[in-house]
């Protein structure tokens, strides 16, 4: 198993590529935190995982608020004894015919980038106690280039998000904590998504990506778990990009 006996928080589990994650990694014998503020889904997943054996946590979690870090942090430490390994995945996508508003701005940086940042503050003391671990961030393609269908402010927290894996990664390699992010291309749409959702868009979109398809939840979640593994031991500071080939076209 790849991850036997490891503790991993994983944020916005209870569904999408946070789901599929929490189960892969269970699967390869973690225990896992499941942070979401879909209470209802996120304490099924964790009873259907303890049901079939694995060992799981779900905790209801705002993750741009800093206080509501430290209480997961306390949580998972009460009911596993370490923590191994993070994995912000939590965020929001969409679009709003005004791109400059300043509302929706914010909260696709406090989504999306306030709670990577605030994420790896709360969980690094506690890599640094189990002598390291791994993070990984969760960017986009749409942290690369300028992509229209989404508001300008979730290119800008996806690059940021490439840019703080970075500097985390130079800052605490000495700690042996890796620090990796995971850019994903044309995914199931969440659950916010309003363009990307729209079958012709999607369409039109496809031809552009040298696969011909969009991407599968597991198929970023493999990404996440080889990243969190021993396997990628000397791999850190990177974005591994799984779109199909869309940035290569």
């Amino acid at each position: 198993m790849r991850l036997k006996d490891k503790v991993a928080i994983i944020t916005g589990a209870a569904s999408g590529m946070g789901r599929s994650a929490a189960e892969i990694f269970v699967r390869e014998g973690a225990k896992v935190v499941i942070t979401d503020l879909l209470e209802q889904e996120g304490e099924e997943l964790a009873q259907f995982i303890r049901n079939n054996g694995g060992h799981a946590l779900f905790i209801p979690h705002d993750v741009t608020q800093e206080e509501a870090w430290a209480s997961v942090v306390r949580k998972t430490v009460d009911q596993f004894g370490q923590i191994n390994a993070l994995v912000n995945n939590a965020g929001i996508s969409g679009f709003v015919p005004d791109v400059l508003s300043l509302e929706y701005f914010d909260r696709m940086m406090a989504v999306n980038t306030r709670s990577v940042f605030l994420g790896m503050k709360a969980v690094v003391p506690e890599l640094k106690k189990a002598g390291g671990g791994s993070i990984v961030n969760m960017s986009s393609i749409a942290g690369f280039n300028g992509f229209a269908l989404q508001h300008m402010g979730y290119n800008a927290a996806k690059a940021a998000n490439r840019l703080l894996t970075r500097a985390a990664a130079t800052e605490y390699g000495k700690d042996g904590i890796r620090v990796n992010s995971v850019a994903p291309g044309l995914m199931p749409p969440m659950r916010t998504s309003v363009a990307t959702a729209d079958p012709k868009v999607r369409a039109k979109i496809f031809e552009r990506v040298p696969l011909g398809r969009g991407g599968r939840v597991d198929e970023a979640a493999n990404a996440i778990l080889f990243l969190t593994s021993d396997e990628a031991s000397y791999i850190t500071g990177v974005d591994l990009v799984v779109d199909g080939g869309y940035l290569a076209a």
